[in-house]
Formats: C-alpha cells, structure tokens, sequence
C-alpha cells in the first residue's frame, strides 16, 4: 500500500520520515556518526573541510549517504577515505544529491502527474478528494480537475511518494567497494563556499595621541547550509591563486542577524606557504546563518605617530594654474609600528581599523577608520582617520615660465608656489607638504628646506604655531 503525504497549498510543510527520503540500500550517516571536524577558511569565499565519521560498512559494494555536508561543496574537491583500513577502500563513484526538499521542489517533481486535491467543507469540516493533475508549479500551481482547470485553490495536496532524489539535507552519495566488514573510521575532506573570514580591530587613542589600545577580532561568516560543531578552527591569511569556474551552482542562503562574539584567547600563528595560518587554540561551533567574532590579538599602549599631511599633484607643475585651492583639506594619519617591542608583532590580516577617542567627560567618540593589508611583522601599519576641522591650506602659483622646449617630451618650465598653512588649534602642530613634481627637477629657492622623500617627491615639515599660520614659498625648475 502506497504512503500518501500532504502538503498544505497555502501555509504548510510536509511532515516526512528520513526513511522515506533514501534507498533502503544505503547506508545512512549523520552529524552523530562525527568524530571530529576542522575546519580552515581562507580569504575570498572558500574553506577546506576535513570530517571524520565512524560508519559500519558491509562487505563488498555499498552506497555511503554521508547527510549534513556543506551545501556549497565543490563536489569535484571530494575525497573520502578509510582511517582504519585504507587499503580495502575502494570508491567507484561519488554523487552530490543538492536539490533539496521543499514543497515547491516536491510540486515541481510532481508536474504532469497526478496528486490527491483536499478540499474542508467550512461548516462541517468534512474533507472531499480530487484526483488532480499537476500542470505547472513555476510562478503559481495550475491543476486540472477532471475536465477544468484551476490556479489559486484552497485546501492541501495529498502525494503518493517523494521522489528518491528529493533529499532533505545536502548529501554526498558515495558508492564504494569494501574488503572487510565492520566499523571503520572515514575522512572526507572537500572544500566549499559559504565559510567567510575578516579581520577587524578596535583601536582607542590616549588624551595626547601618542598611543593606543588595539584589539584584533576575527568575524567569521557561515552561509553554508551546515552548522560545524566543535570543530578546529583555522584561517589562512594571504592571497592564494585560484583558478576562476566559468560557472558555480549556488543554492539561495539567508544570512540570520544571529550574531556571537566570543571572548577567546589569542590565536597561535605560523607560517604556511607563503602564507599565514591562525590556529584557535580550543574547538568552537560555527552555526549556520551565523556570524561569530573571536580573538585575535590585544596590546596596549602601542606608541602612536601622529601627522597632519597636506597632499599636491604632479598637474600643478605642467603649467599655468595661478589660484589653486583655497581651504584646503589638511589629511590626518597615525602610524604605528607591527613590533614585538610594541607588544604587536603578530602578522595582521587586511581588515578594517576603527578607531576612538575618549571625550572629556571619558566617553569614547568614533574618530575615523581605514582598511589594512595583510601587514608582516616589523612593517609600518599607516591610517588615514579623517581630513582636519582646525587646520586649513591654501595653495597658489605666484610664477610661471617656460625656459625652452618644442614638444611635450623636451619641456622645460619654472614656476613658484606658495602654501599658506592656518592653525586654529591651542597648540602648535606639525604639517607635511608633500609635492609629486614630475619629469628631472630641482628646488631653486625655498622659505624652508626640503627633503626628497622619493625620487618624484619634494616635502617640507612645516610648524604652525597655535591660532597662528605659516608661509612654505618654493621655486622648482621642471623638465620633462
């Protein structure tokens, strides 16, 4: 006798029983066959799983369901094998059974077949059946009722079966050949889609800006249609060569506003490759539709190096421009050093850098933000926080000739300029003028001297004093 399922057209599930869902010649394995998980995320949507599970396989050929597998595997990555014997393991074939059971799926299987219509009499709840056919179930289900059609009807179908390749979890369907009977443990590792990692930190500046707090958090995403428990979680830090699918199957995911932040110690890394490798030193369950923080550094009171940066171009030098810029925005960066001696010294993964200021009533104000590269040790980690409310620039061409050419490759031109900085602060401050001259130059006259910081670069350290200003006149021969 047939099994008869029923689905409500307007609101409702189907209730169904694994047993329905697979062969009866399968053999079955859940999340509660698992031994251990790993798992390792790397930078731009991809993460590589390594899941070990105790199965009882017979002798000779057998299908192996292994259910709750990520459902953004890249089947073709899929290795399974043996822990305890590897030898007698042989895999002959391996499908991804995706197509997931839904009611729209189940009525999508069903089109041209026929189903059973439930209609309920309101008054006496009586139910009346309907042989119906399925005629379409895309944008809306049309049915034909013996000689009449109909779309938009109350009540409930009534299936006869699910189809074998409905499932109700993401299922990697393994067919093997097995040499001796009896519990063995397996190993599938694949990799997938669907595991994200970032980097982001939390910096809070002193009274006087000359240090900071910072603390490093990793925000690790999962969308993969698999929770992941007590699993080892690493992270790899680097830009690893893949090559691009000119198509990915990719199934719909809703990311939950589910949202964990874990207090965890530090992360242990090591160089892999030549690449980073962050180890949490203690399992962790990565949910799916979750987003979870866990530490990754914390220092304090790391020496800060605070600048006021005003920024030319090398336009300015290609000809006459007279006025150019009034009030202009003076860029505010600080620098600090990714050292041991400043209690950092971790290789930082890219991210973004928040950073806050204590007012004077002591609460934390945001200040500004900036995105990092991956930064080794004994590098510069340099931020641009804002642009300055009390210091201003204003920059004019007061001269400019050409001393000779015929085309634009055998230019030669003098010009001078001069950059008026304002402070309206109550202390001094220092501003770096830094100017991108173009083509072979040469200072001829300056109000203050210079530094080549680079071979297209001139800059100047300028002090303004407190509610005051200061004048940088230069004249710089250009040839191109």
């Amino acid at each position: 006798m047939s099994r008869w399922f029923s689905v409500s057209m307007l609101f409702g599930v189907p209730a169904l029983l694994l047993g329905t869902l697979v062969s009866a010649d399968e053999i079955v394995s859940t999340l509660a066959d698992q031994q251990e998980v790993a798992v390792t995320i790397y930078n731009e949507d991809l993460a590589l799983v390594r899941d070990q599970r105790r199965v009882n396989l017979p002798v000779g050929n057998a299908d192996l369901a292994l259910r709750e597998v990520s459902a953004r595997i890249r089947p073709e990555t899929a290795l399974l094998h043996s822990l305890t014997r590897p030898a007698g393991l042989t895999i002959l074939e391996q499908n991804f059974d995706f197509d997931l059971l839904t009611p729209r799926k189940l009525l999508e299987k069903y089109v041209g077949k026929e189903v059973r219509l439930v209609r309920t009499h309101p008054e006496s709840g009586e139910d009346r059946f309907e042989t119906a056919r399925v005629l379409a179930a895309n944008d809306g289900l049309v049915l034909q009722v013996g000689d009449r059609i109909e779309t938009g009807i109350p009540g409930r179908l009534v299936f006869p079966d699910v189809p074998a390749n409905l499932r109700d979890r993401p299922t990697l369907v393994v067919s093997l050949d097995n040499a001796e009977a009896g519990l063995q443990t397996m190993e599938l590792s694949y990799l997938t889609g669907g595991l994200g990692w970032r980097a982001d930190y939390v910096a809070e500046l002193n009274r006087d800006d000359t240090a900071l707090d910072l603390s490093g958090w990793v925000t690790l995403t999962n969308q993969s249609g698999t929770t992941y428990h007590n699993a080892l979680l690493q992270l790899v830090a680097g830009d690893v060569n893949r090559v691009r699918e000119e198509m990915r199957l990719r199934g719909d995911v809703v990311m939950a506003a589910d949202m964990v932040k874990e207090m965890a110690p530090q992360m242990r890394e090591e160089s892999l490759f030549e690449y980073h490798l962050y180890t949490l030193q203690r399992p962790t369950t990565i949910k799916d539709n979750q987003t979870k923080q866990v530490s990754l550094l914390n220092a304090a009171a790391v020496a800060v190096n605070k600048e006021f940066r005003l920024q030319g171009r090398p336009a300015y030098y290609r000809g006459q421009q007279g006025g150019l810029g009034e009030k202009l925005k003076v860029g505010v960066y600080v620098e600090f050093d990714n050292r041991k001696r400043e209690r950092l010294g971790m290789p930082l993964p890219k991210g973004i850098v928040r950073v806050y200021k204590q007012d004077q009533q002591g609460r934390p104000q945001f200040v500004g933000e900036d995105r990092i590269d991956h930064t080794p040790e004994n590098e510069t980690v340099r931020l641009k926080l804002g642009d300055a409310f009390d210091v201003t620039a204003e920059r004019k061409q007061t001269d400019f000739r050409k001393l000779g050419g015929d085309s634009r490759y055998n230019y030669r031109f003098e010009s001078a300029y001069a950059i008026r900085l304002k402070n309206a602060k109550e202390d001094e401050v220092t501003v770096t003028v830094a100017e991108p001259v173009p083509g072979e130059w040469r200072i001829l006259q300056e109000s203050h001297p210079h530094a080549k910081a680079a071979a297209d670069t001139a800059q100047w350290k300028i002090k303004v004093p407190a509610k005051g200003e200061a004048v940088l006149s230069y004249r710089v021969e250009v040839q191109y």
